[in-house]
């Protein structure tokens, strides 16, 4: 009895761990990439972000462009993410039965993501800046008891850097820039397990009335988190007084999640778990290891002042998301590690934007914008329904003085047709979800 439950437990932790750190984001921006750290530049989809000057986010985005500031700039973003999804699918257990439950109802939830930034730029070409931002990030949940229970029950993944840069004009019309990152990786996430499958599959306990796919459900849930550190560096390019080019570069950062693996086990399940010495160490708190690997992005920005009102911008990024090649489970037990390919592929992203001055104190954007997701219909699960996307955004910004900025901004994304053909401990789960996110962003900006 204690090979097949041991190799299920390490089955049901590596699908756990490793699907709470790869398919972290589901609409944001592809994989579980977060774009938002600057409401100016979200009004615009994103268009133009190593470029254009003005926006203190470029500490994180192209440090290069720091060198086109004066004086200090503070800024404070806010993005409120309003995720709703809903899956329109079935499942069926190991004997193709009908999985029980209801569709999860909106895994989405309301998400607040933060931004600040700092910009100083000293007398003598360098300029200095801080950020703390969230580049990769989530958090979803679906019903207790849903269709999809086996796979993902809920996912809370939060990472946050603090990047410390610098720049320098290297000529009047082109600088450099060098970034440090300092990084937080921090992972929560449940999902059932069926127990009951478990017992079904052995001829030793197959006749327990609870033996049975469905039956007997446990809980599992993973924590953990490390710290981890890169690099960004950046150029920028003024061939004339109305062209900015940008381009950044962002590294992978590497994590060692470290945590704890906690299970909730029904009474009788436990019971025959530990009526044996080879089975009792099965389903039991202890600790479990995993490395992490976020990928490395080049972004390429351009920005065209066409006319003292209007500005035109564009953006193509590169997101290295073939790094995440695979997540590796280590116990603290002798049991075998326990390994999930992921096979992701490189994206890219491609963003238009236009800005225009109504008048001294209002300035209008919009964008568009198409995403690529790294997923597969062979490697997508609940936790990361992802696909194709486009970013519909329009914002604004309300000059109140010369020192004193407010932006808003909102943007609407479409993911298409979004679907999932995932097998977890034996069920299989299959089918469509309706899904979109609504960002809503409002930041304050003032130099001195």
């Amino acid at each position: 009895m204690a090979t097949t439950p041991r190799y299920m437990q390490n089955t049901v932790l590596a699908l756990g761990i490793a699907g709470a750190l790869a398919f972290a984001g589901q609409t944001q921006a592809a994989g579980f990439q977060l774009k938002e750290n600057s409401v100016k530049s979200m009004g615009s989809a994103f268009a133009g972000t190593a470029a254009k000057t003005g926006d203190s986010s470029v500490v994180t985005n192209n440090p290069a462009v720091m060198t086109q500031f004066e004086g200090t700039t503070v800024q404070a973003d806010l993005t409120v993410i309003d995720l709703d999804y809903e899956f329109q699918g079935s499942g069926t257990d190991p004997l193709g039965r009908p999985l029980s439950g209801g569709n999860g109802g909106n895994a989405g939830d309301v998400t607040p993501v933060p931004a600040l930034s700092v910009v100083h730029k000293l007398d003598n070409g360098v300029a200095l800046g801080a950020m703390i931002s969230a580049p990769f990030g989530l958090k979803t949940e679906y019903d207790a008891g849903w269709v999809g229970r086996y796979a993902a029950q809920t996912s809370e993944v939060e990472i946050i850097d603090l990047t410390l840069s610098g720049a320098i004009d290297i000529t009047d019309r082109f600088s450099v820039g060098l970034g440090v990152i300092a990084s937080r990786a921090d992972v929560t996430l449940s999902k059932a397990v069926d127990i009951g499958s478990l017992l079904f599959a052995n001829p030793q306990t197959r006749p327990l009335p609870f033996a049975r796919p469905q039956a007997a459900d446990g809980l599992a849930v993973v924590q953990g988190d490390d710290n981890g550190f890169g690099y960004i560096l950046g150029a920028n390019l003024r061939p004339t007084d109305t062209l900015s080019i940008g381009v950044s570069y962002r590294s992978e950062i590497d994590y060692e999640l470290t945590g704890t693996a906690d299970w909730t086990v029904p009474g009788n399940a436990r019971a025959v778990f530990d009526s044996t010495t080879a089975t009792s160490a099965l389903f039991q708190d202890g600790t479990a290891l995993a490395e992490l690997t976020t990928p490395s992005i080049l972004n390429i920005g351009v920005a065209w002042q066409v006319t003292d009102a209007l500005m035109l911008s564009a953006t193509y990024a590169e997101t290295n998301w073939s790094s995440m090649r695979e997540v590796r489970i280590q116990f603290d037990n002798p049991d075998p590690d326990s390994v999930e390919p992921f096979e992701w592929r490189d994206t890219y992203f491609a963003a238009l934007g236009a800005e225009y001055a109504l008048n001294e104190s209002w300035k209008i954007r919009g964008g568009v914008a198409y995403d690529e997701t790294p997923t597969s219909l062979a490697h997508r699960t609940p936790r990361l329904p992802d696909a194709n996307r486009i970013f519909y955004s329009v914002g604004a910004t309300w000059a109140m003085s010369d020192a004193f900025d407010v932006n808003f901004a909102y943007t609407r994304i479409e993911p298409r047709n979004p679907r999932i053909d995932t097998t977890s401990g034996g069920s299989r789960v299959a089918g469509g979800f309706d899904g979109n996110a609504n960002l809503f962003g409002v930041s304050a900006q003032y130099r001195f």
